[in-house]
């Protein structure tokens, strides 16, 4: 008998269809589930749901506990991943509008996938639209300054897989040689600022500060405009400026950005220190966050 009379009369269902029936069977008051339980709530047949289950299991989006199968770490990091996405555009968008009006350039709030930035907010006037990004848009992180203020506080891993993606010569600036890359970012990590002097386009430049506390950093915030080369190390203060306020309206005063020191000023009192290792790993994160 086809699958399809077994269904009813419908379309048998994709393997991602299946897929996510097997997942779908997992919930909070049954968070482990036997091979026969996940077969019973999905309708998924036993043979599918076996090796859709072994899938799962080397995506880290499963994990076995004893004869039976939960939730793994894959989908936690996935699930924190989107929550602080939402958490940290929230936090972000009123400095991000005052940045964009205080300094008159665009700016972009940005976070690292793989070997791309993707622009999570993007303030911007009716005279920017010379910086060729949009929402949701990707570049490549080595040529830009977003990337390299992020890169540079990162695992060597993470640097070594953006130079095996490629360093294509986008403009004749463009760092192209993983020994100056190599460089750029040591010198970034000195400085805590990063700067794009028309790499990624010609007659772009851009300074962007890593958000960050004392570990990895999350993101980057950057300011960006057509002809700005001259004007890098002035606005340098201000990004700086902005990407501490957010961090602050993130995890509170008591939890600073790692950013460059700025003049003494009157004390504040603070909140409880963020240990170097808590913002080394995911688990951090997540306890910091609003999604569980």
């Amino acid at each position: 008998m086809s699958q399809q009379s077994l269904e009813g009369g419908c379309p048998p269902l994709s393997l991602l269809e299946k897929a996510a029936r097997v997942m779908s069977a997992f919930s909070s008051t049954d968070p482990r589930l036997s091979l026969t339980e996940v077969v019973e709530r999905s309708g998924v047949p036993r043979s599918s749901a076996h090796r859709i289950l072994d899938q799962l299991m080397q995506l880290r989006w499963l994990e076995r506990e004893g004869r039976g199968y939960r939730l793994g770490m894959g989908m936690l990091e996935l699930g924190a991943l989107a929550s602080h996405h939402h958490r940290l555009r929230r936090a972000a968008l009123p400095h991000l509008h005052e940045l964009h009006e205080s300094t008159g350039h665009l700016v972009h709030l940005t976070v690292l996938d793989d070997a791309e930035v993707v622009v999570v907010e993007r303030i911007g006037g009716a005279m920017d639209t010379a910086v060729p990004s949009r929402v949701g848009g990707r570049l490549p992180a080595y040529c830009t300054a977003a990337g390299k203020a992020i890169l540079a506080f990162s695992d060597d891993a993470l640097v070594e897989q953006v130079i095996r993606s490629g360093l294509r010569a986008r403009t004749p600036r463009t760092i192209s040689r993983p020994q100056a890359l190599h460089g750029e970012l040591t010198t970034t990590r000195a400085r805590g600022v990063a700067f794009d002097r028309e790499e990624a386009y010609r007659g772009i430049s851009c300074v962007a500060v890593p958000l960050r506390g004392a570990g990895r950093a999350i993101a980057a915030i950057s300011l960006s405009g057509n002809g700005t080369h001259r004007e890098l190390d002035r606005l340098a203060p201000a990004v700086t400026d902005c990407a501490r306020a957010v961090w602050q309206s993130l995890f509170g005063p008591g939890r600073r950005a790692a950013l460059p020191q700025k003049p003494p000023r009157p004390a504040v009192p603070a909140g409880p220190k963020l240990s170097p290792a808590a913002m080394d790993s995911t688990m951090a994160w997540i306890r910091d966050s609003e999604w569980l």
